[in-house]
């Protein structure tokens, strides 16, 4: 985790299936508190990627964070799981029904990466605040 001057908000979800919804859910929720409903479609798309690589690959609890760093104009959302492997951005061919999921990050995001963690890794992005 990164500490940060600014608002943030954090959930752990189950890695269960209904865990992507409930996430969104919170993204969503939490957006809107902040004012920033104009980010929510985008950002409840990306952390559905990401929540739901970590239910197919790890078996533990899934972290979600929003930070808002104070002057900035960005949101930044991370992604833990307990999976200690950098997920792998990969070309899916046509026929493939997954495996777009980073790429969508990454066309979609100002930045993205992964950093590891204590038992785990973190998936990160950024977008811009509209200002």
């Amino acid at each position: 985790m990164i500490d940060t001057d600014g608002d943030s908000a954090e959930w752990t979800f189950p890695a269960v299936p209904g865990a992507v919804r409930t996430a969104r859910s919170a993204v969503r929720g939490q957006l809107h508190g902040w004012d920033l409903d104009s980010l929510a479609d985008l950002t409840a798309l990306l952390v559905s990627e990401l929540v739901t690589n970590s239910l197919r690959h790890a078996t533990g609890p899934i972290g979600v964070r929003l930070v808002r760093p104070a002057g900035l104009g960005t949101l930044r959302v991370e992604v833990s799981d307990p999976l200690p492997d950098p997920p792998r951005e990969r070309v899916a061919h046509l026929e493939d029904e997954s495996g777009r999921g980073l790429q969508l990050v990454a066309g979609s995001s100002r930045r993205w990466g992964t950093r590891p963690g204590v038992g785990g890794k973190t998936v990160w992005f950024e977008l811009a605040v509209p200002g």
